[in-house]
């Protein structure tokens, strides 16, 4: 498995909160400006930058100023680690589900304690 260094749990503290998780959610659909972002959240800009400034740190974010705006984009490829990262969880779950189904149905031997025997009342 690859080795992630602290750069991942950056991310997932980043997106840790629900307001940083809509931000990302909005531009992944594409770049927006500072106060496009900022519109549909009921706080202030200057909060609003705090959140753009976390989302920077960890680099899933990305800004720059033109002018009087000052636009974000996402990163896609360290959006794509946190995704590959969490394929590689779900896929090592499955097997061991897989796993553990084919040793319940393998081993017919052993009675299911939640089912009564017959001739038991």
């Amino acid at each position: 498995m690859p080795n992630y260094g602290g750069s991942l749990d950056r991310v997932f503290q980043a997106l840790a909160d629900g307001t940083r998780r809509a931000m990302v959610e909005r531009l992944v659909r594409g770049p927006v400006s500072v106060s496009e972002l900022a519109r549909p959240l009921e706080m202030s800009l200057p909060a609003v930058m705090q959140h753009i400034q976390v989302l920077e740190a960890c680099g899933l974010v990305r800004s720059e100023k033109t002018g009087r705006v000052r636009t974000c984009r996402i990163e896609p490829d360290v959006l794509r680690t946190a995704e590959d990262w969490l394929a590689g969880q779900r896929t090592s779950w499955e097997r061991l589900l897989d796993r553990l189904g084919d040793h319940l149905l393998d081993d017919p031997g052993t009675d299911d304690p939640g089912t009564p025997e017959q001739g038991s009342p």
